[in-house]
């Protein structure tokens, strides 16, 4: 993201800043589907709730008297 900073682990000895390991492709490809599978999961839980109870949800940010 722009206007973050990255800190880097340096080695103790002042030589150049060690970067961590990166996982290999297969692995990284595995762990986004199942990331996006948990997402899912969530998002559908969500869309449950509101079908059953959309009145009472909405009414929950409805403002009374100039609240």
């Amino acid at each position: 993201m722009a206007g973050q900073e990255q800190i880097r682990p340096q080695r103790r000895d002042g030589g150049e800043p060690v970067d961590p390991p990166t996982p290999p492709p297969a692995a990284m490809g595995e762990r986004k589907a199942a990331l996006d599978a948990d997402i899912d999961s969530v998002l559908d839980e969500i869309d449950s709730v509101l079908e059953s109870n959309a009145e009472e949800f909405v009414r929950g940010f409805i403002q009374k008297g100039g609240e």
